[in-house]
């Protein structure tokens, strides 16, 4: 397989946003935890028509953390009530032959039934889930715990920011200059863009981690997690998704 290292990521500015907007988010206290993966095994869950992203010899694995805040349709007000919410994803890293950049989510767990169902609905795999954020002022952690209703998976970790350490590494930024998502829908491949500000980002060290997420969507890791990194968030939307021909 081909290895993508040297190609450069669209950062920080992010490509023009096709309208209409379907959607408008904000993504706050998101913690990014990363494993190196075999490309073999990523490949196995791409949609058809993208491969796995490559960095460094390796695909990447992504446990993702982060507070929903003030979502919305369109670029209206945010909806009350199903707009505020925690996720955790699962996600691995795509390419499409011509070089667009995207995310495979694995699986999104989340804390509003209603939301799950419309995600699913739209071929996103959202999971219901008892999903909790926490910060602890006694050392500045920030963390989230999940249990699943379903099959019971959990996960649960937290990490410590240092937020006078920026991260501005290229590993750090082909992780996160993700601007937009591969997935299917029936039996067509969609991309749905999205558009932000770059990352504000901040190196961080893991202080608990007891994941059974990564495991439960069919992947192996061991180990520490090779990065980690936190963001106060960003303001992100999204535009008109499009089909990838054959």
């Amino acid at each position: 397989m081909i290895s993508h290292a040297k190609e450069p990521d669209p950062w920080p500015d992010a490509p023009p946003l096709p309208a209409p907007i379907i959607m408008d988010q904000r993504w706050t206290d998101a913690l990014f935890l990363h494993w190196r993966l075999p490309e073999s095994e990523a490949a196995r869950f791409m949609p058809p028509g993208v491969v796995p992203d490559v960095y460094d010899g390796s695909s990447w694995v992504g446990l993702i953390g982060f507070r929903m805040r003030k979502a919305g349709l369109g670029s209206g007000p945010a909806v009350p009530f199903f707009g505020d919410f925690n996720e955790i994803n699962v996600r691995l890293y795509s390419r499409e032959p011509e070089g667009t950049r995207g995310v495979v989510f694995l699986s999104l767990d989340a804390n509003r039934l209603a939301v799950v169902l419309a995600a699913r609905a739209a071929g996103i795999p959202y999971v219901w889930s008892r999903a909790g954020f926490r910060r602890s002022p006694a050392d500045n952690s920030v963390g989230f715990a999940v249990r699943r209703f379903r099959d019971g998976a959990r996960s649960d970790f937290d990490a410590v920011p240092d937020l006078d350490t920026v991260a501005a590494d290229p590993l750090s930024i082909h992780l996160t200059a993700r601007f937009g998502l591969h997935t299917t829908l029936g039996r067509r491949t969609l991309y749905v863009p999205n558009t932000h500000a770059a990352w504000p980002l901040h190196r961080a060290e893991v202080t608990r981690l007891h994941d059974g997420l990564i495991r439960a969507a069919g992947l192996n890791v061991s180990g520490p997690p090779d990065s980690v990194l936190y963001s106060p968030g960003v303001r992100t939307q999204f535009g008109r998704p499009r089909v990838l021909l054959p």
